[in-house]
């Protein structure tokens, strides 16, 4: 799930420095006929997705696997079998994922690898910014935690909403229901708030891993972790949707200072 970006260093001095910004894409989308050495002004690739592929494929297992599984995240796994995994994902390995894969040794592979990340998913600089909000209501809540989100790296806000697309399905089958012919289909009994109390501290962390013992942490914090993050879950559709007004701003002040990245997102679109 690496990034791969092309080298900047052949583009033209007057280049804009957000178009450099945007030369991210995957390894598979970069052109292989490009010969090494050669030096020519580089034509940009388009904006993907940034997402690690070992938690896309961890999602979509879970998606089309697992929701009707309970106590998912809450069940033990297989160490051997999860560290196997990990292993091929260090490695490179395209890692196919299928019914065969025990739902609850990928659902610990997706809280290691959010919890071992060098950087947490929500940056530690933004930590207290983030935990800040916990002691807001209603609008002005949702509103600051947009604001913060807007502050994001691409790749963790891709990865973020990513996760938190996830979380919503699986809380949205917490519960039991009927099927179509009346037969009863067991809810997975994991709801926003479980949720959120299993991945707060896996996506907001103040302390590097190893660096301090996560039980260390406050009671305070630890609350405002979790109520932050059920926040994230319930209302992600709306958090991450920028308002057309927010968006014609931003092109206005684009376009005085910066008129070649209008003219590129315009030919794009």
């Amino acid at each position: 799930g690496a990034m791969s970006v092309d080298s900047i260093t052949d583009l033209s001095d007057n280049t804009s420095k957000l178009l450099e910004a945007l030369q991210l894409s995957h390894p598979h989308e970069l052109d292989a006929r490009r010969s090494l050495g050669k030096k020519k002004t580089l034509s940009l690739n388009p904006i993907t997705w940034q997402v690690p592929r070992i938690v896309d494929r961890c999602c979509k297992h879970i998606e089309t696997h697992g929701l009707q599984t309970v106590g998912i995240f809450r069940v033990g796994s297989s160490k051997k079998r999860v560290q196997q995994l990990r292993e091929e994902f260090d490695r490179g390995l395209d890692v196919f994922l299928d019914e065969h894969q025990s739902v609850h040794d990928v659902a610990a592979l997706l809280k290691e690898f959010l919890r071992d990340m060098p950087d947490s998913l929500i940056p530690r600089e933004l930590y207290a910014a983030f935990l800040s909000t916990a002691s807001m209501e209603g609008p002005a809540q949702l509103a600051a935690l947009q604001l913060l989100l807007f502050l994001l790296p691409p790749c963790h806000s891709d990865t973020l909403h990513r996760l938190l697309r996830f979380l919503s399905e699986v809380a949205r089958h917490a519960e039991s229901s009927r099927g179509p012919d009346g037969q009863e289909i067991p809810g997975n009994k994991m709801t926003v708030s479980n949720l959120a109390t299993i991945f707060g501290p896996n996506v907001l962390q103040k302390e590097k891993p190893g660096e301090k013992d996560v039980g260390a942490m406050n009671f305070e914090d630890s609350t405002a972790v979790i109520l932050v993050l059920q926040r994230l879950i319930e209302h992600y559709q709306t958090l991450f949707m920028v308002s057309p007004e927010m968006q014609r701003d931003i092109l206005r002040r684009l376009f005085q200072t910066d008129p070649d990245v209008v003219d590129y997102l315009l030919r794009r679109k």
